[in-house]
C-alpha cells in the first residue's frame, strides 16, 4: 500500500479533558455567546400554550373523575393522559411558531467580516462499504473545489473497522479515489486498531492528535452528503460568531427506495421545516446536537465536551452512547453558543430503509436517550440543555406510557356492563376498582389525541408556501394530496408497532438487554418470516387480544384501527421493505425526487466509477 495516503498531515495534538459533572465548568477563553434577540418571548410562546392546554384537560378529567372521589387507578390514569398530552401539545406549538417565523419579513443580516477558516471534514465510518462512503467524500470535495472561496477544506475518513477485509477494501478505495481527484483537493485516511469508545473515541481521537491544526471541524456520518454551498453557510457562520462553539444545520432525508422509507423522507421533507423553525426560535443559543452535519469549534469541543464513562446502577463503566446532546450541553454549561440553522439547504443524511432496521436503530437510540436522565442534575448545564436531554429520553418512555393506557382503556371497556373487568361495587367488593370513564368520554380523548397528531402536519403544508416551496415540485396538487394522505394512513397503521418496539426497547435497557452500538443497516435488509414473527410477536398478540375483546363487545370498536395494526404487525413489516426503486417518483416523493440535487447526482457518479475501478482492479490483478 502507498505511503501517499496512509501518512496523516503531521501531528497537531490538542488536550481534550474529560469533563466533571459533578463540578460546574466555564470555558474562559469563550467570549460568551451573544443572546438572541426574543428568545424569551419565542420561549413563553412555545411553552404556555402547551401548559395551559395541559392544565385545561386535567381539570376537565378531574371533573369526570371527582364525583365519587378519585381513587388510586383513576389517578394514576389521569397522570398518564395528561404526561403524554402535554408532549403532543408541545410539538404543535412548537410547529406553531415555526408558521409564524417563516410568515414573519424579516431584513437580511448584515455581513460581518471574518477570518478564513481551517476546517476538517470528518466522516467516522465503521464497516461500511467503502466505495459508497468514498464516492459521498469526493462529491463534497469536488463542489468545494468548485465554489472556491477563502476558506480551507481537508477530508479525514476516520476509520473505525474492525474486519480486516472491509479494512482492505477501504484502503485500496482510498488508494483510488487519490489516484482520480482533481489536483488541491486533501483527503487522509486513518484507521485505528482497536475501537476504543467507538464514534466518541474516534473523535476524540482526531481531536487530540490532529485538532490543534484546524480551528473548525465539521462532523459527518457515514451516510451524510452536504453541498458545497451548505458547507461554506455553516463556515462563513461559525467564522462570523466568535461565541459559537457549534452550529447545527437540519438534515434532510434522500435516498428512500423503499414504502417505509418513502414514508419517513415524505414527512421530513414536507413537515420538517415548520418544526426545525419553531424550534430554533425557541432554542436561541441552548440548542442542540444531532451527531453528523453541524459544524464544530475544535478548541471549545476539545476544552468542554470531553466525556467520561458513566457509573450504570449495576456498578459497571458504560460508554456514553448518545453522546451528541451531552456533548452540546456541555458546550453551552462552558460559556459556548449552539446554534441551530434550519433555512441552510442542502444537508442531507439517509434514513433506514424497513422497519425491522428501523427498530434496530431505534434501540440503541433509546438505549443513549435513557443514559440522560442519570445526567439531568450534573451541575452547571443550562435548563434547556437538561430539557433537551430530559426530551429525549420522554421521547421513548412514551411509548410504555401509551401502552399501558391502552391496556387501561381496553380494560376499562365500554361501561359496567360490558367490561373485560367489573368496577367494585356493593355486591362485589372483591374486584379491581376502574375509573367512570364513559364510551362517550373514552371516544372524546382518542379523538382529541388523533386530532393533536394530524394538526402540526397541517400546519407543515401551511408553511410549505412560505418558506418559498410550490406543490408543483412534489408532482403537482393532486399527487402531493395524495402523497400527504398515504403518509397520514401509513404512519397511523405503523405508529402502534412503534409504540411496542419501543416499550420492547425501553424495557430491554432497563434490563440491561441491549446488544450494543452496531453499524446502522443502510441498504435495509430482506428478512424471512422467521425473523419477522419473532420480532413482531407481542405485537402480534395484543393485536389477537384487542380483536376478540372487540367482537366479543368487551372493548370499544374505536381502538379498531389499534388492533388491527398490531394483529398484521407481520405482513406490515414485510411490506415496509417493499422496494420502490425504478417506480414511479411521484406518490410520496419530495423536492429531491422530483429534481434530483446535482450533489446527488454526483456522488452516484463518483460511487458507480470508484466501484468499476476497484472491479477492474481485482480482475486484472492474478490471484497469488
Amino acid at each position: 500500500m502507498s505511503d501517499e495516503f496512509r501518512k496523516m498531515p503531521p501531528c497537531a495534538p490538542m488536550a481534550m479533558p474529560a469533563q466533571d459533572f459533578s463540578a460546574e465548568f466555564r470555558d474562559q477563553s469563550a467570549p460568551g455567546a451573544a443572546p438572541v434577540e426574543g428568545t424569551r418571548l419565542w420561549r413563553l410562546m412555545a411553552f404556555s400554550p402547551a401548559v395551559v392546554a395541559t392544565l385545561g384537560l386535567t381539570w376537565v378529567i378531574h371533573g369526570w373523575f371527582a364525583a365519587q372521589g378519585i381513587n388510586v387507578i383513576e389517578a394514576i390514569l389521569l397522570t398518564l393522559i395528561c404526561f403524554n398530552f402535554f408532549w403532543i401539545a408541545f410539538s404543535v406549538s412548537t410547529v406553531a411558531l415555526g408558521l409564524v417565523s417563516l410568515a414573519r419579513r424579516e431584513p437580511p443580516a448584515r455581513p460581518t467580516a471574518m477570518q478564513p477558516q481551517k476546517v476538517a471534514l470528518l466522516m467516522p465510518i465503521y464497516n461500511e462499504v467503502p466505495w459508497y462512503v468514498l464516492g459521498n467524500a469526493r462529491s463534497m470535495l469536488e463542489e468545494l473545489r468548485a465554489r472556491g472561496g477563502q476558506h480551507d477544506y481537508s477530508m479525514f475518513i476516520l476509520s473505525d473497522t474492525q474486519d480486516d477485509a472491509i479494512a482492505a477494501q477501504e484502503q485500496e478505495s482510498v488508494q483510488a479515489l487519490l489516484a482520480s481527484l482533481s489536483p488541491g483537493l486533501k483527503l487522509y485516511y486513518r484507521r485505528r486498531s482497536r475501537n476504543t469508545d467507538r464514534k466518541v473515541g474516534n473523535i476524540a481521537d482526531w481531536v487530540a492528535n490532529w485538532g490543534a491544526e484546524f480551528p473548525a471541524m465539521l462532523v459527518l456520518d457515514a451516510d451524510s452528503l452536504m453541498t458545497g454551498r451548505a458547507i461554506l453557510r455553516l463556515t462563513d457562520a461559525l467564522a462570523r460568531d466568535p461565541g459559537a462553539g457549534l452550529i447545527q444545520s437540519f438534515p434532510q432525508l434522500i435516498g428512500a427506495q423503499t414504502v417505509f422509507a418513502r414514508m419517513q423522507q415524505f414527512a421530513n421533507g414536507v413537515y420538517g421545516m415548520a418544526l426545525a423553525e419553531g424550534l430554533a426560535r425557541w432554542c436561541g443559543q441552548e440548542g442542540n446536537y444531532w451527531g453528523h452535519n453541524a459544524i464544530i469549534r475544535t478548541a471549545a469541543f476539545a476544552s468542554c465536551a470531553g466525556l467520561p464513562h458513566l457509573r450504570s446502577w449495576r456498578g459497571q463503566d458504560q460508554l456514553i452512547m448518545s453522546h451528541d446532546f451531552v456533548e452540546a450541553g456541555l458546550l453551552r454549561r462552558a460559556g459556548w453558543g449552539v446554534r441551530f440553522l434550519p433555512r441552510i439547504r442542502g444537508s442531507y443524511e439517509e434514513t433506514p430503509q424497513t422497519l425491522i432496521d428501523h427498530i434496530l436503530r431505534d434501540r440503541r437510540w433509546c438505549q443513549g436517550n435513557l443514559q440522560h436522565l442519570n445526567l439531568l442534575w450534573s451541575r452547571g448545564f443550562r435548563s434547556i440543555s437538561r430539557f433537551h436531554m430530559f426530551n429525549g429520553a420522554v421521547g421513548y418512555l412514551m411509548s410504555p406510557i401509551w401502552f399501558a393506557l391502552l391496556v387501561m382503556w381496553a380494560l376499562i371497556g365500554m361501561g359496567e356492563n360490558a367490561s373485560v373487568l367489573t368496577y367494585f361495587s356493593e355486591t362485589n367488593p372483591t374486584m379491581p376498582s376502574w375509573p367512570e370513564l364513559t364510551e362517550t368520554r373514552h371516544v372524546l380523548i382518542i379523538v382529541l389525541m388523533y386530532a393533536m397528531l394530524l394538526v402540526p402536519k397541517l400546519m407543515g403544508i401551511a408553511a410549505l408556501p412560505l418558506s418559498g416551496i410550490r406543490f408543483n415540485e412534489f408532482g403537482g396538487g393532486l399527487w402531493f394530496a395524495l402523497s400527504f394522505l398515504s403518509e397520514v394512513l401509513l404512519s397511523v397503521i405503523y405508529a402502534p408497532i412503534l409504540m411496542v418496539q419501543q416499550m420492547i426497547a425501553v424495557f430491554r435497557t432497563l434490563f440491561g438487554l441491549q446488544s450494543g452500538w452496531s453499524p446502522q443497516a443502510r441498504d435495509g435488509g430482506q428478512y424471512g418470516l422467521g425473523t419477522l414473527l419473532m420480532c413482531h410477536a407481542l405485537e402480534t398478540i395484543s393485536g389477537l387480544a384487542l380483536t376478540a375483546g372487540i367482537i366479543a363487545g368487551l372493548v370499544s370498536p374505536w381502538l379498531l384501527p389499534i388492533s388491527i395494526s398490531l394483529l398484521c404487525a407481520v405482513p406490515l413489516s414485510a411490506l415496509s421493505g417493499f422496494s420502490m426503486s425504478g417506480r414511479t417518483r411521484t406518490w410520496l416523493g419530495t423536492r429531491e425526487d422530483h429534481r434530483e440535487p446535482l450533489i446527488t447526482q454526483a456522488a452516484r457518479h463518483y460511487r458507480t466509477e470508484l466501484k468499476s475501478v476497484l472491479e477492474r482492479d481485482k480482475v486484472q490483478t492474478p490471484a497469488e
